[in-house]
């Protein structure tokens, strides 16, 4: 088989091949084509449409490789990792065009994002370093106890779309590094960027089958992973519905499984804010990334002397984000991922219009034809009710409704069915600490957008949002791809 290479890359106009990586073999032949959304007459890459036979075959490899894999010690795993992170920061460039192609966001968040990749290798390689159990007393005489953790085994990922090269690498490299091997099904839609990570873990010398990759639909690739009992875990990134119904699936056979899933996440704007500063920080959460975040803010709550101050400086700032090529420097957004999530943005605001709203800025039409770019919009005039205000778009689309205190925001704040993210504007200390406290949401920000994580610190929700058991990244990851076991050591 010809493996994949970075040459296709650095050519604007070139199709790249993405291919399922089975015990260390790149192979599957073409079969579903993914093209440009800013250009969508242009095909950007090729890949595979995986089948159970080639999931069962992925599973094998990875069984076969998991013990010698685990018995590496730990800081010749994160050597890997590490080689890793540089490996992608050198390819930086090339790799951050093929996302911008076949995602849509920004140049410059596209290597933010391959930065983001590299930085979650480096920090759990540099992990094979650290302790990870304790010394405790016995009350026994002539005893010591010790703490260990061990790795499940192999462990499936299900990764989405929007942070196509991210999102994999934080999945991935805290169950690398705990001596998992792993079996991962990227999105259908970003097939490039998760070879690109794969490649960089290859060339830096993981050995094959600790790594599989098999690309294709949910509704076969998926399913065969939940359902094989050889998969001791899964971990999933995705919408609500899908989620649950993983859950079922591992929860039958008593497997170990991680779900994020969706969120409407809302921000509550005070009086004793400033105003402009507060938009800005609104729609860095709103706008940012096409809206296109599990965390992105997409409902505001405002107290009455706010109000106007806040939906000038809002619009204004929504109008600055101006849609566009990637690739090209003057767009400070990029295009939607997918001609039906654009329609799904155009739907809730036609809706939300149709429903009473005021469209203070954006629109819900378009050339059904051309780019998929959506222009950020501003609603106001909504019901707390409308689903405009409760589900999820996945869009740069922000509702706006006046509560009349900060007790009425803060319970607005927490009607929702999801609880992943929840931001404040104030420049009342008790009135962030309040927050913070009451908020139900797995992360809270104060003053700062919704959107946008530290790697080194936990993630999460509560509520829809997610299983609320094990939390992604920082050392927490580390909790759901191990487990504890209890050493008595008598002299």
């Amino acid at each position: 088989m010809t493996s994949p290479t970075l040459d296709a890359a650095t050519d604007l106009n070139a199709t790249a091949t993405a291919q399922h990586l089975i015990n260390g073999t790149w192979c599957g032949q073409a079969a579903t084509r993914r093209m440009n959304p800013a250009q969508p007459d242009q095909m950007v890459a090729s890949s595979p449409s995986g089948t159970a036979e080639d999931v069962a075959a992925a599973i094998a490899a990875a069984v076969e490789a998991q013990p010698a894999w685990a018995a590496l010690p730990a800081p010749a795993r994160g050597a890997v990792l590490l080689a890793a992170g540089d490996l992608l920061m050198d390819r930086q460039s090339a790799i951050a065009e093929d996302l911008v192609r076949e995602e849509g966001k920004t140049l410059a968040e596209a290597k933010g994002e391959v930065k983001r990749a590299s930085d979650v290798l480096r920090f759990f390689g540099s992990l094979g370093w650290a302790a990870t159990g304790e010394v405790l007393p016995s009350g026994l005489p002539d005893t010591t106890i010790t703490t260990r953790r061990e790795p499940l085994g192999v462990v499936g990922l299900i990764t989405p779309w929007n942070f196509p090269i991210a999102l994999p690498a934080w999945k991935m490299a805290p169950a690398l590094i705990s001596g998992n091997t792993v079996v991962i099904k990227p999105a259908e839609l970003t097939p490039l960027s998760a070879t690109h990570l794969a490649r960089a873990l290859q060339d830096a010398g993981l050995p094959a089958g600790v790594l599989n990759v098999v690309h294709g639909k949910g509704r076969v690739v998926g399913a065969a992973l939940a359902h094989d009992p050889r998969i001791a875990g899964l971990s999933f990134t995705g919408s609500t519905a899908v989620g649950l119904g993983l859950q079922e699936v591992l929860n039958a056979r008593r497997a170990r499984v991680q779900l994020e899933m969706g969120g409407k996440n809302g921000v509550l704007v005070l009086d004793d804010a400033d105003a402009v500063r507060a938009a800005k920080v609104v729609a860095a959460g709103a706008f940012g990334l096409t809206g296109q975040a599990c965390t992105a803010t997409s409902r505001v709550y405002v107290t009455p002397g706010i109000r106007a101050a806040f939906l000038e400086a809002l619009v204004a700032e929504a109008a600055s984000y101006v849609p566009g090529n990637g690739l090209d420097a003057n767009s400070a957004m990029g295009a939607v991922v997918s001609r039906q999530q654009l329609e799904q943005n155009q739907a809730a605001v036609r809706g939300a219009v149709e429903r009473g709203a005021t469209l203070l800025h954006g629109t819900y039409d378009g050339d059904p034809s051309g780019p998929l770019l959506f222009a950020a919009a501003v609603l106001t005039g909504l019901q707390a009710d409308d689903p405009a205000v409760t589900e999820e778009i996945f869009g740069p689309v922000v509702a706006v409704l006046e509560v009349a205190n900060y007790e009425e925001g803060l319970a607005a704040i927490n009607d929702s069915r999801y609880g992943l993210t929840a931001g404040i504007c104030t420049d009342s200390l008790a009135r962030a600490t309040d927050f913070a406290a009451r908020a139900q949401a797995g992360v809270v920000k104060v003053n700062r957008p919704t959107a946008g994580l530290d790697l080194n610190v936990p993630f999460g929700g509560v509520k829809d949002s997610s299983t609320n058991t094990f939390r992604e990244q920082g050392r927490s990851a580390l909790d759901f791809f191990t487990w504890g076991k209890t050493v008595y050591t008598g002299v």
